[in-house]
């Protein structure tokens, strides 16, 4: 069997350093691996539009903002096929298939879903194919046959209701469809990084991200301004870890070399967490080395944007061979879905026999 990726992302803002260390780092390092036969990246427009259908403009404007952030941070379109979902029809078309194999409730008790909908205030008016979410993701995984989905742990429940679509169709129709396994980030920290204000999650909204096309005056800025520890406010006091976004930046973002370079005087990060959990260490020099740690990372992906933004057509064109390539292979996979739901009418040749011999009969 061969190995399969699968990934992808909303275009419904520039992609931030949350997106790098809990996904794109990951997949560029499973892009360059050799472990892996194919790799598709999707650019989820249609699912983006699930809660944006009033602002399509957002969702179109936001493709190529995403498609940068893809090259720039290193995926190849030699190595791997970015596409946009829109673009490949087979998808709609699975998910209305698999919306029968899942009961209203058991959408209900989805906990991303639940969430999802909390945060968007659609308690009161939820559009049905944002609900039905779960649904898409899991033609979107199947239609690629993919063996490996690799996602924040926030995506878990979705991961787990595709596994169970899966089994209910092969159960049903027959061995077709391929299981996932899930691949979560080997960083904890990088499992759900918080925005800058110490909120739980990055939001274009809260104004909370550093973007991986921010400038290097704009990344400092924010790392400057990034929350704490709220008590520590001399540089005498204890201050604490837990809880203090600039430390769990740190714990995703920095190694040892950072320390030789940037921060000799301590060994490593254990070390800096101790001086500032027993006090005489200040918030300012903490930030000072989280923006060198940060620049180091970010530079070379600004360098490459740059690079990519000189030739706007030739990234459509990428985006556009992704497509139709795409296209082709969920083509076979919803041909072997229909063929085993027997909706394959056409293509039945002993179906039409039978049924002429049927009829021959009568007569």
């Amino acid at each position: 069997m061969e190995k399969i990726i699968l990934t992808g992302d909303r275009p419904t803002g520039k992609l931030h350093v949350g997106h790098y260390v809990g996904s794109l780092k990951r997949r560029v390092e499973l892009q360059n691996s050799g472990q892996f036969d194919k790799i598709f990246i999707m650019i989820a427009d249609a699912q983006a539009l699930t809660d944006n259908a009033d602002n399509p403009e957002k969702v179109r404007q936001n493709i190529i903002e995403v498609a940068l952030d893809y090259l720039s941070c290193g995926i190849d379109p030699e190595k791997a096929t970015i596409f946009i979902q829109s673009q490949v029809p087979e998808l709609t078309e699975l998910s209305f298939y698999y919306m029968n194999l899942v009961t209203v409730s058991r959408l209900q008790r989805n906990p991303t879903v639940k969430s999802e909908i909390q945060m968007r205030n659609f308690e009161a008016s939820i559009p049905v194919g944002f609900f039905t979410y779960p649904i898409s993701q899991a033609a979107d995984i199947t239609a690629f046959k993919a063996t490996t989905v690799p996602v924040g742990e926030d995506q878990l429940p979705m991961l787990e209701q595709t596994k169970e679509i899966v089994r209910k169709f092969n159960q049903v129709y027959g061995d077709t469809l391929i299981e996932p396994d899930i691949l979560l980030p080997d960083n904890k920290a990088c499992l759900r990084l918080p925005g800058t204000d110490g909120k739980a999650k990055m939001s274009k909204s809260l104004n909370n991200c550093i973007y991986l096309s921010d400038s290097k005056e704009e990344v400092k800025q924010k790392i400057m301004s990034m929350y704490t520890d709220p008590n520590h406010l001399k540089v005498s006091d204890p201050g604490q870890v837990e809880g203090n976004a600039v430390f769990t930046y740190l714990d995703a973002f920095s190694k040892p070399e950072h320390f030789e370079k940037y921060l000799p005087e301590y060994k490593d990060l254990d070390e800096l967490k101790a001086h500032y959990t027993r006090g005489g260490l200040g918030d300012v020099k903490v930030k000072r080395f989280l923006n060198a740690v940060l620049e180091e990372e970010l530079e070379p992906i600004r360098a490459r944007r740059k690079e990519y933004e000189k030739d706007i057509p030739n990234v459509y064109r990428i985006l556009r061979e992704g497509s139709i390539e795409a296209e082709k292979v969920a083509a076979q996979t919803l041909k072997e879905v229909k063929d085993s739901m027997k909706i394959n009418y056409f293509d039945d040749e002993e179906l039409i026999k039978a049924q002429a011999l049927r009829y021959n009969a009568q007569d």
